[in-house]
């Protein structure tokens, strides 16, 4: 059963990449991930990162994020 997650599974790689990479990914949702992002990706995963983030993990990082007061 496919859940829709890239090859290399957000909810793997998102809560321990760097708060940087974060950064960089929330900036645009929908662009290209960058290199270094991606070297970050493939560093926790041990796969290649997917070029885009796809609807389905854009939506998932969505719900990661926390309001602080």
């Amino acid at each position: 059963m496919s859940t829709g997650r890239t090859e290399s599974n957000i909810e793997a790689w998102w809560p321990r990449l760097s708060i940087a990479a974060k950064h960089r990914l929330l900036a645009d949702l929908d662009a290209p991930i960058d290199a270094a992002t991606g070297q970050e990706i493939e560093s926790l995963t041990g796969r290649k990162p997917p070029r885009r983030l796809t609807s389905d993990d854009a939506d998932f990082i969505r719900t990661q994020i926390e309001a602080v007061d």
